[in-house]
């Protein structure tokens, strides 16, 4: 892309996420004056695994990052479901839950994209203060004044919020987050525990009605990820963030259940590193107002459900970047960026809220556990479980790549 002169070009990034970091280095390749801003003292490291498909694999390949990335692939080889005494109920692979695209498809450590990533941006012109976050914002239509936590007040061409799915930026500039957040009924722990079972390169999963409990192994780790996840018309302990009241729901809605659960329980209430949230998405009409915009989940989180947050974050950076970099006026700019891939987005967020879309995994009746159990018991006898739908496979890939 050829450069322009007097181009608005200071811009101010939210969040040192995958979106965050991904939109700091294209706006720099772009030649626009980056700041990026994080509450924490670093770019967090280590983290769940996650995944990244499709048109994102594409992004990662502009940034010479795949290669690298695809190095840190964990190679995930099963998942296996257990009934509440341990017994094997069936096993799939990894292609099951990624797609028919598995060798294009990459699962590493959130930690590990983030800090690939960063590698680059902290190598550039882009200026990153950490243990700093944005207090107020005024957008006058000319520049944006911004306000930080340690009392420092500074202008802006562009403020960019990639600070997730409780995004501070967008409470800012649109108002609260129950005006755009939709609850899609579940609520999860995320936790470290030991690896007791020795697990290696696989996740194990039980599952009641209306509530699911497992372990995730990356790769021989003496530690594991554990989850919880259930059923609830009430997110209100997610949205209070009181973690006594949080494990207390935890604890009562698990308290009769079988497997390791009992285990699982007592780790999370030893846990230093506890997430805790509703599952949920982040719909909007518009992602910018002005000349503050959103990026990643503070725009349209599509919930792990999807499986495709990582991705929309890659993408949406690509494109944001790519478009305020084709036009002189921001505005234009940001209507450019959610023309081009709203539809992509959409198609993604449908992929957790389509019917039957999780039952698989997160049955809510005695029902579905039947008709899963059935399923494995067919490919038991010789059938195939068959790999993702090709409304996923289509979703992943909707997208062709501007060039910028």
């Amino acid at each position: 892309m050829s450069k322009r002169e007097n181009f608005p070009r200071r811009v101010l990034i939210s969040g040192a996420s995958v979106a965050g970091l991904t939109t700091a280095y294209w706006l720099d390749r772009f030649g626009f004056d980056v700041t990026l801003v994080e509450r924490a003292s670093t770019v967090r490291s280590g983290g769940y695994p996650i995944d990244v498909r499709g048109t994102a694999i594409g992004v990662l390949e502009k940034m010479s990052l795949a290669p690298q990335v695809r190095s840190e692939h964990i190679d995930s080889r099963s998942m296996t479901f257990v009934n509440g005494h341990g017994q094997v109920i069936g096993t799939i692979p990894p292609y099951v839950v990624m797609g028919n695209e598995i060798e294009r498809d990459v699962e590493l450590p959130r930690g590990a994209l983030t800090g690939l990533i960063y590698g680059f941006v902290k190598e550039s012109r882009v200026t990153c203060r950490f243990r700093n976050s944005i207090e107020a914002l005024d957008d006058d239509g000319a520049s944006v004044s911004v306000l930080f936590e340690d009392g420092v007040r500074e202008k802006y061409d562009v403020v960019i919020g990639a600070d997730g799915l409780h995004s501070r930026t967008r409470q800012l500039a649109f108002g609260p987050e129950d005006k755009f957040s939709h609850y899609l009924g579940y609520c999860f722990n995320l936790f470290t525990m030991p690896n007791d079972l020795r697990l290696a390169h696989e996740a194990i999963t039980y599952a009641e009605p209306g509530r699911a409990a497992g372990m995730i192994a990356v790769r021989e780790s003496h530690d594991v990820f554990a989850f919880l996840i259930f059923a609830t018309e009430n997110p209100g302990p997610a949205l209070s963030r009181d973690l006594i009241e949080q494990r207390r729901l935890t604890e009562a809605v698990y308290a009769e259940s079988g497997w390791q659960v009992p285990k699982l329980l007592n780790a999370m209430s030893n846990a230093d590193d506890l997430y805790f949230d509703s599952v949920s998405q982040i719909r909007m009409s518009n992602w910018a107002k002005g000349r503050v915009g959103l990026v990643g989940d503070a725009a349209y989180a599509p919930s792990f459900l999807s499986g495709q947050g990582t991705s929309l974050a890659l993408v949406g950076a690509y494109v944001l970047a790519g478009e305020l970099a084709s036009h002189f006026d921001p505005v234009e700019g940001f209507m450019a960026y959610e023309k081009t891939i709203r539809p992509y987005v959409e198609a993604n967020q449908a992929l957790a809220t389509g019917q039957g879309s999780h039952s698989f995994f997160l049955p809510r009746t005695p029902e579905e556990i039947e008709q899963r159990d059935e399923m494995f018991i067919r490919s038991a006898n010789g059938e195939t479980l068959g790999a993702a739908s090709e409304t996923s496979v289509k979703a992943y890939n909707q997208l062709e790549l501007p060039k910028y």
